[in-house]
């Protein structure tokens, strides 16, 4: 892409830019300003309530009422008084609180008590006025139009006319705001999630041919920008096309509910979605770690799957996203073998460039960290130490801008890093050969990373490479040369040591035994960040060696036991 030749100055100061223009538009909203605009009309009512098809936990409409708001990590009390008047514990429970998405906890208890707990905190809301600058983010108002449409019918039922009238008036003024602001909104998923608003409210909201029109106009235009040939997003995180498809199927229904056709791109992009989002699924339905991507939410992808049309197999070999898919016997390999995404949607990605993950049968063997809630966790999460590939001198292969007021005014991109990532592969009888490289960290130790994979066709055996190539002598930090081909281990795996070798018992029956050329691996403390507990320690193995001496490491996994006869089916969908 052109912006990756960009200087880092140039594309900080574009960027900089930008959120200097959000932000000014998000304190004109959340202002005095606001409420001097000029008439426009009001729709009548509410005439589709489109389908949330995210679960929900009746348990939580329990808390709710109890004035208990648990959002990204944090829990707060309101003690009786309502929760848009209490200090936010952070940014993200207050985008999570402003965004509501969480009414859908007390649709699923379905009861006349949640209904008007409901109905009170919406009111609470509106009533309020003056909500923070937070709640005015793109994707936050977003987020907010698209849970008060599709929980319309919790939020009105027995709802009085004065109620209704507030209501239909302020959810009008919302998407008027959106349909200004759609253009102006962060790039990638704020972006895309705005156009999806004004559409689904274009097509709920009665009167609104000429709002219909403009939300779809945006829609497809973001569609055709952001979702690539292989149905990746241009953020290359995985999470995202979840999140997406929850709200573009819907929307599709929405449309064949309304007796509109849906937008040809809005088809084919789903059509393109579903087999990326299974290309990124281990065999126990996890998705893998890259990019942003933490705990699988395992209702919402069977949901998602289940409800296509036709079943597709995962692609193998997603060259537009940066990834590639080994499949043999019971092995999965997924690798990342892609440059950062563009620097306006990187805010999420992680330096892990040629990072693998590995599953055997029903269970993952080696991961990535993945990602966790907090500040501190989450820039350690995106460094390239935990990843399952090669630091240099400890250092990461991207550059990720961090601390200062730089960073509080833009967030975390990545300003830096791989530009040049050529990938080969060779689907051949007796396996699957992967080869990538990059040059990440070619700037400040002169040193190109070229890995390779090869998978055995009856996948009991994996053999990899890892090449630190000099390609220039000269730089910031050339002499130093020590590096690490780490292997993060999933917590449900037993390492233990035999001689110069690993064995790895793997749940379910297998055991794999790792080893390699040269270089006897060390047994070393590692944390796993995505589980729905918590943050899980388990361990890495680690080969260590100086680049001079060892630019060459050769590395293997074999499978030394076959799995019972018992065994899990693969997760259905």
């Amino acid at each position: 892409m052109m912006w990756e030749s960009v200087s880092v100055p140039v594309r900080i100061l574009g960027l900089g830019a930008g959120r200097i223009w959000q932000r000014l538009l998000s304190l004109a909203e959340a202002g005095p300003l606001a409420r001097w605009r000029l008439p426009a009309p009001t729709p009548d009512r509410l005439v589709l309530a489109p389908q949330d098809i995210r679960t929900a936990d009746p348990t939580h409409a329990t808390d709710i009422y109890a004035g208990i708001f648990a959002f990204s990590g944090h829990i707060v009390e309101t003690g009786g008084r309502t929760p848009f008047e209490v200090a936010p514990a952070s940014d993200d429970w207050a985008r999570a609180l402003h965004g509501f998405a969480w009414l859908r906890h007390l649709r699923a208890a379905d009861s006349v008590l949640t209904r008007s707990n409901a109905r009170a905190l919406v009111d609470d809301w509106i009533r309020l006025g003056l909500a923070p600058r937070i709640a005015f983010e793109p994707e936050t108002m977003a987020r907010r139009v698209l849970s008060w449409l599709t929980q319309s019918p919790l939020i009105l039922e027995d709802a009085d006319a004065g109620f209704y009238r507030r209501f239909v008036k302020s959810l009008a003024r919302h998407v008027r705001r959106l349909r200004g602001r759609m253009r102006w909104a962060p790039d990638g998923y704020p972006r895309l999630l705005a156009a999806i608003a004004v559409a689904e409210a274009g097509l709920a909201l009665s009167g609104q041919a000429r709002l219909l029109r403009q939300g779809t106009r945006r829609l497809e235009t973001e569609l055709k920008r952001q979702i690539l040939a292989d149905g990746g997003h241009v953020s290359r995180n995985p999470a995202v096309l979840i999140e997406l498809l929850a709200d573009l199927v819907p929307l599709r229904q929405a449309y064949a509910a309304s007796g509109t056709p849906p937008p040809a791109s809005l088809v084919a992009a789903i059509e393109r979605m579903m087999p990326m989002l299974r290309f990124f699924r281990h065999r126990d339905g996890a998705l893998a770690h890259f990019n942003g991507m933490g705990a699988t939410p395992f209702d919402l992808v069977a949901a998602l799957l289940a409800g296509e049309s036709r079943r597709t197999r995962p692609v193998e070999a997603a060259a537009a996203s940066g990834y590639q898919r080994l499949d043999a016997g019971r092995t999965t390999i997924l690798m990342d073998t892609g440059p950062p995404p563009p620097v306006a949607v990187s805010g999420r990605a992680h330096a892990g460039c040629l990072a693998f993950e590995m599953s055997s049968g029903n269970a993952r063997l080696i991961v990535n960290c993945g990602v966790a809630d907090g500040e501190e966790w989450r820039r350690l999460a995106r460094t390239t130490a935990a990843h399952s590939t090669v630091t240099i001198a400890e250092a990461s292969s991207a550059r990720i801008l961090s601390g200062g007021r730089l960073a509080r005014w833009l967030g975390n991109p990545i300003i830096a890093g791989p530009r040049d990532v050529p990938v080969a592969r060779a689907d051949e009888p007796d396996g699957i050969v992967v080869s990538a490289s990059h040059d990440g960290y070619v700037p400040g130790y002169g040193y190109r990373h070229e890995r390779s994979i090869r998978l055995a066709a009856d996948g009991f055996r994996v053999d990899g490479e890892d090449r630190l190539v000099l390609l220039r002598r000269r730089g910031p930090r050339a002499r130093a040369d020590r590096f690490a081909v780490r292997f993060h281990l999933h917590p449900g795996v037993q390492a233990a040591r035999e001689g110069a070798e690993i064995l790895l018992h793997v749940p379910g029956g297998d055991t794999w035994r790792f080893g390699a050329d040269g270089l006897e691996p060390a047994l070393e403390e590692s944390v796993y960040l995505c589980d729905v507990l918590g943050r899980r320690r388990t361990q890495q193995m680690v080969l260590a060696g100086r680049a001079r001496a060892n630019p060459v490491v050769r590395w293997r996994l074999s499978r030394e036991a076959r799995r019972p006869r018992a065994e899990t089916a693969e997760p259905e969908g």
